[in-house]
């Protein structure tokens, strides 16, 4: 059966043209790491030229999607943009895992949130919904194992256990985050009309190909999600 993660109805009106690249990996672990280097390095050269193009639009098309849902934009930004503030102000990256550290490449690169996720650690299917304010959300607290929860009206991914990322894709939980050791993986690739379609595409190509370079052996499958009814890019 395909893997395909849901999105609710109201993610269309919040975000309107939303669209999502889903990317299924599974793998038997990293065996070259030095491709997630090389793609690093491309990726801060192209975030000091200012690239890609789109890239200021499509930050601020997320700042507006996090106001009308009531987060504040300026204090917890969306994945991409919080990843290329980082680089522009130390000038570089630093390294976590070579597969965290590719999808943060791509991210970078295209000015699209990526999250990576440890898909043998969800409770059921992978879901973008508002939530109500009830959910569990499984954090770290002054260096140990907290719960809270999100606000109500507030957009998250979440699985039948809880909350696996708060404020759409501002924050990921401990529970289903990706380690050293996760062998099915999941990667999502968020973007709204300001970045073309095609680029996702792109963007989506060259994370399916950094993985195979780094796991020749692993099997991808990718699906593209929109909300129902969202309409046509």
């Amino acid at each position: 059966m395909r893997f395909t993660p849901t999105v609710e109805p109201q993610i269309a009106l919040i975000a309107p043209g939303f669209r999502g690249l889903s990317i299924v990996a599974e793998s038997h672990g990293v065996a070259d790491a030095s491709v997630a280097d090389q793609m690093v390095e491309k990726a801060v050269a192209a975030v000091r030229n200012g690239d890609p193009p789109w890239a200021e639009a499509h930050l601020e098309a997320w700042r507006e999607v996090f106001r009308r849902f009531g987060a504040k934009a300026q204090r917890t930004p969306c994945s991409a943009e919080a990843l290329r503030k980082r680089v522009l102000r130390e000038g570089s990256l630093p390294r976590l895992h070579p597969v965290v550290d590719l999808y943060n490449a791509i991210s970078l690169s295209f000015a699209v949130p990526v999250g990576g996720e440890n898909l043998a650690a969800y409770v059921g299917t992978p879901r973008l919904v508002v939530a109500t304010g009830t959910e569990a959300f499984d954090t770290i607290r002054d260096g140990q194992p907290a719960e809270e929860h999100p606000e109500a009206g507030e957009v998250v991914w979440r699985d039948d256990h809880g909350v696996t990322c708060r404020r759409w894709n501002w924050r990921q939980g401990v529970r289903t985050r990706l380690d050293g050791d996760a062998r099915r993986l999941w990667f999502i690739l968020e973007s709204l009309p300001q970045m073309p379609l095609a680029a996702l595409h792109q963007a989506g190509d060259e994370l399916a190909g950094g993985l195979h370079a780094m796991m020749p052996n692993a099997s991808m499958e990718i699906t593209l999600i929109r909300p129902p009814e969202a309409g046509t890019a």
